[in-house]
């Protein structure tokens, strides 16, 4: 349990340091044979920034609970 307290403490840090993940997609449009026409298409990712929170503080539990179980 303590090592998963760890991994939501750090992943709720990166959560809040980053809020939103951006990717670029490439999609064929037109393929006549050595002809090829293709279009990139930027895509984001993002999540709320109370999430970082609620993984920190379910990872301090967790390391916590760890430590009380001792």
């Amino acid at each position: 349990m303590k090592v998963t307290g760890i991994v939501l403490i750090v992943a709720g840090i990166l959560m809040l340091i980053f809020t939103n993940i951006n990717f670029t997609t490439e999609k064929k449009v037109v393929d006549l044979g050595p002809v090829q026409i293709n279009q990139k298409q930027n895509n984001s990712f993002g999540w709320p920034s109370w999430v970082g929170g609620v993984a920190i503080i379910a990872g301090i539990v967790l390391v916590v609970a760890d430590k009380k179980k001792l």
